[in-house]
């Protein structure tokens, strides 16, 4: 499988929750590290709004087309 992605991930939808995920991941490590526990959870909240924002956006449209099954040769005879 290393070979054939067939596009996965490779969608705005995809990007912009990622992004938005990795900002809060980010926000919440540095509050962290300043032992600030309100910015470690607005950090981690953030997180979860790049999820939230990822599957609004999936299902506006912009994620991932849905795959057809291949069809499947039989022989009749």
């Amino acid at each position: 499988m290393a070979g054939s992605s067939h596009g996965h991930g490779h969608t705005p939808a995809a990007w912009t929750g990622v992004i938005i995920a990795f900002i809060g991941f980010c926000v919440a490590g540095a509050f962290m590290v300043m032992d600030n526990p309100v910015g470690f959870w607005a950090g981690m909240a953030l997180t979860l709004v790049g999820g939230v924002v990822g599957g609004a956006m999936r299902l506006a449209g912009l994620g991932q087309k849905p795959q057809r099954p291949a069809r499947v040769a039989t022989s009749e005879s």
